[in-house]
């Protein structure tokens, strides 16, 4: 028999790659953390969920005051506005992994694309920092992120609790 076969345990044998990812993508704070560490967690979550919301609303008010007339840039304002709020639910409620990578990711996006529009062009289309919350999204989305992204790798490397021998 096969010793490397023997030294892995069977339940880790019948989980293969696909399982392993969707396992670590859903990862939260969980109850094997400490208090404290799920609480943190929590709060950076919703902060950062917070954000997402803000920063949608932004774009659909941006969209609403005209930007709904630009090509391409008009459609990604309402697409923005709308699936951010949509991820920031799950995510405020849920705190995976997964939600957490997702919002950091739609904001940090978000923001990459304004500076994108104001210093080179985006979709034929050249945006200016003088425009209505061009600073003040930059200041939310950047700070979200930044928020998601310290969660995320809260919920990857804050060591769980010891195991009780009661």
């Amino acid at each position: 028999m096969n010793s490397t076969l023997t030294q892995i345990p069977a339940a880790d044998r019948r989980d293969g790659f696909p399982r392993r990812a969707i396992r670590f993508l859903l990862k939260g704070p969980g109850e094997k953390r400490w208090p404290a560490a799920r609480w943190g967690i929590s709060a950076l979550a919703v902060a950062g969920a917070a954000l997402l919301v803000w920063s949608s609303v932004i774009h659909i008010d941006l969209w609403l005051d005209g930007y709904s007339g630009i090509s391409v840039i008009g459609p990604l304002f309402l697409a923005q506005g709308i699936g951010g709020i949509v991820l920031a639910l799950p995510l405020a409620v849920f705190r995976r992994l997964v939600l957490l990578a997702a919002g950091a990711v739609t904001l940090a996006g978000t923001a990459a694309g304004l500076l994108l529009s104001v210093h080179i062009g985006l979709f034929g289309y050249r945006e200016s920092m003088a425009v209505p919350y061009a600073e003040s999204s930059l200041a939310v989305e950047f700070t979200g992120a930044a928020v998601l992204v310290v969660a995320a790798l809260a919920v990857l490397f804050v060591p769980s609790r010891p195991k009780s021998n009661l």
